[in-house]
């Protein structure tokens, strides 16, 4: 007997994917555990995108959609959250797609954990797929321990992509777990502190997420606004865990430190033109010092406050000094 809410809430942010939406809704629809809604928000689409919504909301009462002006994945992301009933809450992109059994394993596999973590892999517009990488299992850890193993291994489909999850709803909602609205990169801000509040989360191995890489997407998009969010989403990560006592910050500090310095790296940076004197302006300098615990953070702290051009000439030495002992 299904319950008179659904076990999982599925939701989907849309946006001007007239060419992708079909194959995302149909390999919702397509699951072998039924027990879903799929909160489908229109997030001020100017294609064909609200029409699909509204052709497959007639195949199945189980589509619902929320019609809204453009306010961003983030707001999406929000108001998906808030319209929810399931007990787990799943991201879906809507140029993605998950495999067949997704709902069912994801069920057949939950006990109640905060966050449930599974294993993706990366479609390319070409036709190609990408290997997955190497599955991981882990049973009963806190979500700050889970953060503290697994955040600086390398993965091709990273870390804190937010979709590589499932949510229990009322977790979000005990902690007010939203996406901050109007920046980019906001999974960069949203999963460590998900994993600081999660008592116990499970890792399964399973390759169920499907990630479509397409040009015009936002995360191929060269935007100056984007470099500025990531200094952003860095002073918002200090102001949340400098203050926090007993724990363990030192990979945090790494990513946060990392995140200061990477959008004045000329290989991030690309044909995107901005003048990095106003990137230096968005800098909480205090936290910035705080978090550079590592030699290496330390001195590029002090030479990126100083002038950007220290930082490259530095980076251009420690190139050089790699390439010597290679």
């Amino acid at each position: 007997m299904i319950n008179s809410f659904p076990f999982f809430s599925i939701v989907m942010p849309v946006y001007n994917v007239e060419n992708y939406l079909r194959a995302s809704l149909d390999s919702i629809l397509n699951q072998t555990f039924i027990d879903y809604e799929v909160i489908c928000i229109n997030d001020g689409s100017t294609d064909s995108s609200l029409s699909i919504l509204e052709e497959y909301s007639i195949k199945s009462t189980k589509i619902h959609i929320i019609d809204q002006l453009n306010n961003g994945l983030s707001a999406s992301r929000n108001k998906g959250i808030q319209e929810s009933r399931g007990d787990y809450i799943f991201f879906l992109d809507s140029d993605d797609w998950i495999v067949p059994d997704t709902l069912k394993l994801l069920f057949e596999k939950q006990s109640g954990e905060d966050m449930i973590c599974f294993n993706g892999h990366r479609y390319f517009e070409n036709g190609t797929t990408e290997e997955p990488d190497c599955g991981i299992e882990e049973k009963e850890l806190t979500g700050w321990e889970y953060y503290n193993k697994y955040a600086l291994i390398y993965r091709k489909f990273h870390f804190v992509c937010t979709v590589l999850r499932i949510y229990r709803r009322d977790f979000l909602l005990q902690y007010k777990l939203f996406f901050k609205e109007g920046i980019f990169h906001e999974d960069n801000l949203f999963t460590p502190i998900a994993c600081y509040y999660a008592k116990v989360i499970k890792v399964i191995p399973d390759c169920l997420y499907v990630y479509r890489i397409r040009q015009g997407s936002i995360t191929q998009t060269t935007n100056p606004k984007r470099f500025i969010d990531i200094i952003l989403v860095a002073n918002f990560l200090s102001n949340f865990f400098i203050p926090i006592n007993g724990i363990d910050k030192n990979v945090i500090y790494r990513e946060i430190s990392g995140e200061y310095f990477k959008c004045f790296i000329p290989e991030q940076l690309g044909n995107c033109v901005i003048e990095r004197n106003e990137l230096k302006k968005r800098i909480n300098w205090e936290y910035f010092k705080i978090v550079s615990i590592y030699p290496r953070h330390k001195r590029i702290y002090s030479l990126l406050k100083i002038h950007f051009r220290l930082f490259i000439f530095y980076l251009a030495i420690e190139e050089k000094m790699r390439a010597k002992y290679r």
